[in-house]
């Protein structure tokens, strides 16, 4: 349901759950004194360093540094958004989550249209499901049993069978009173404009539902018995399904092990459900499309490692250089990916049949390390003897190495090329440096902007008000560049104000009712707004709510990077710290000439970043007067 969780509900919530029930029926606790222990989840341990406590309804382990509450403890271990792992605790109270803000007839529509789509594609998955069972099903049965799949399997995927006819379908939702425009707009129907004619997308085909990582039908993939074209056939893009966010098989290997660390991307439906029968249960498809930036932010935000699985031919090639690409900005230190090539001629269904899961959990175990596959490739076809080809050679390296997030694998990178290339390894970091600060390619700029937009580690939710917040020796991950290149590390004007709200989230109750104060076109100046008007939705008085709602994106970081710094303003100073900074912005707005902002926005927009809405509008007018 649309709309912000009130801050009255969110305590009411932590106050009545309790920590040890939710903690223990995922962890085996035993009691200790006052607190009760166990074997931390978060990471491998033999002896014990992980502590939950009744009475402070908190957990901390000594050994990683985990930490927090109930709601914190379901977002780590189940992987859930925020929102997800309220209506999950409220679930267990038999309590219905209220929001502010629901009575906006917009947001009532959109959640009854996402409601009605759902509600619709789970009637038809059942639909498929029980054709698959009928004499009509019998020709996809004995498919089905031909490729080895075992009735538990079939059942684990909901696969079923879509009948040879043209209005199956249709008729059987239309007997249910869903309108052929519904259906139409959901994928299920084909609609000919020459002749006005419905009929059911999915004839003679088995049926794999594809669902979110909630377990809901959002779409279909079939796979054709007959001669039809295409062998394989996705539900379109719609309002609850799109190709490039989603991946075929990510909520059943999830519900087969909570604590996935590695995921291995394979090409089909059958690829995965075939690595599942032999108990291979990590595999994910992408549906019909390159494994995009957003499948794999998805990914680390579920596991540290991913394995990209390809055919040996030159196409599978292919396909792994478009996949290093799309990876190596969103390769921030504690992430792995790996390259495995299957022999020509086999993919992972043929292969896992023919040589047995052990020997194909193997050949994932032995996969290439990125690095090791980016050198390969940059070697391929040349002779390292020959200077030109070593340029060349150290040349593509650099350029893939421009597009990693500052860290150790980047610097070990380094240190490898020039073991490789008997250049000393200053003279690249030299070049690299060089590069990025000219913007050649922008491949620096964009790695950075996007391995802060899908950070991989999730330990920036506070737990408590600021005095619990991490401390300021923490890493200083979200930190700015202009932060960290003025004197001591001191803040921009913008984030001084981010930050103190972010410490006092309560002193937003001061801020004037209009948000022209907040400079956008300034680093945090947007974040600041953004965060202003969600304080102001939910009348958040926590840090811990309010950092929760950023969890897992460029903007918690930035503001887990702000709440670990001591606020070095007296308590009963900081407002009035904040509504000087706000004349401050205001005044200077007042100052600022037409082709100043003009300028601004357009610097912003050809640094690649996007303009809001707003800002778009305020643009066109202010060309508009500029130009009269």
């Amino acid at each position: 349901m649309a709309g912000q969780i009130p801050q009255r509900f969110l305590d009411d919530l932590l106050a009545r759950v309790d920590v040890v029930e939710v903690v223990g029926e995922r962890v085996k606790l035993k009691k200790a004194g006052r607190n009760y222990s166990g074997l931390c989840p978060f990471h491998q341990e033999k002896t014990p360093s992980f502590t939950v406590s009744a009475d402070k309804q908190f957990y901390h382990c000594f050994g990683c540094g985990a930490h927090g509450n109930a709601l914190r403890f379901l977002m780590e271990y189940d992987k859930l958004r925020f929102p997800e792992a309220v209506e999950q605790l409220a679930g267990r109270l038999g309590l219905e989550v209220p929001r502010e803000g629901a009575d906006d007839p917009r947001a009532q529509a959109r959640e009854r249209k996402r409601k009605e789509g759902v509600n619709l594609l789970e009637l038809s998955a059942s639909f498929f499901r029980e054709r698959l069972k009928m004499p009509e099903g019998q020709g996809a049965r004995a498919y089905l049993e031909g490729r080895g799949l075992s009735p538990e399997v079939q059942q684990a995927f909901g696969i079923g069978y879509a009948p040879d006819g043209w209005e199956a379908l249709k008729r059987h939702l239309g007997e249910r009173g869903i309108p052929e425009a519904v259906q139409v707009e959901y994928g299920l129907l084909v609609h000919r404009e020459e002749s006005g004619r419905t009929y059911d997308r999915f004839r003679d085909r088995v049926m794999f539902p594809i669902r979110d990582i909630k377990g809901r039908t959002i779409g279909f993939g079939g796979r054709v018995l007959g001669d039809a074209k295409p062998k394989y056939l996705n539900s379109p893009e719609t309002p609850v399904f799109h190709k490039g966010r989603e991946l075929y098989g990510l909520y059943e290997a999830r519900q087969a092990d909570h604590r996935l660390e590695r995921v291995v991307i394979v090409e089909g439906y059958m690829d995965v459900v075939a690595l599942a029968q032999f108990g291979i249960r990590n595999a994910v498809a992408t549906l019909g499309t390159s494994t995009s930036e957003e499948h794999l932010t998805r990914l680390f935000r579920l596991v540290s490692e991913v394995v990209f699985c390809f055919d040996g031919d030159r196409a599978g090639r292919q396909a792994a250089t478009r996949a290093l690409e799309t990876v190596l900005p969103l390769m921030i230190d504690g992430r792995q990916a790996r390259f495995l090539f299957l022999p020509e001629g086999e993919d992972p269904d043929s292969l896992v049949r023919r040589e047995g899961a052990e020997a194909f959990q193997d050949r994932i175990t032995c996969a290439s390390p990125l690095s090791e596959f980016l050198f390969d490739q940059a070697a391929t076809g040349r002779d390292l003897a020959r200077i030109e080809d070593r340029e060349r050679y150290a040349s593509q390296v650099l350029a893939a190495l421009a597009k990693l997030p500052e860290g150790v694998l980047k610097s070990l990178m380094l240190s490898e090329l020039s073991r490789r290339t008997g250049v000393d390894s200053s003279s690249f970091a030299a070049l690299l440096a060089r590069a990025e600060s000219a913007g050649v390619e922008s491949a620096a700029s964009a790695a950075g902007q996007a391995a802060s937009r899908y950070p991989g580690r999730a330990d920036d939710i506070a737990d408590g008000e600021a005095a619990g917040l991490p401390p300021e020796s923490a890493p200083p991950r979200g930190e700015r560049a202009g932060d960290q290149a003025r004197p001591g590390g001191s803040l921009s004007l913008a984030a001084r104000a981010l930050q103190l709200l972010v410490h006092e989230p309560g002193l937003v109750a001061q801020l004037p009712e209009e948000d022209d104060w907040c400079p956008e076109e300034e680093p945090d100046g947007r974040l600041c707004c953004e965060v202003v008007r969600l304080l102001r939705a939910g009348r958040y008085r926590s840090a811990q709510v309010l950092l929760a709602h950023f969890h897992g994106s460029a903007e918690g970081e930035r503001l887990a990077a702000l709440a670990r710094r001591e606020l070095l303003i007296p308590k009963s100073a900081r407002g009035a710290e904040l509504e000087g900074l706000v004349a401050h912005f205001r005044r200077m707005r007042q100052r600022r000439s037409p082709q100043e902002e003009i300028d601004a926005l357009l610097a912003r927009e050809r640094a690649g970043e996007r303009l809001t809405r707003e800002e778009k509008q305020r643009l066109m007018a202010l060309l508009a007067e500029l130009h009269g």
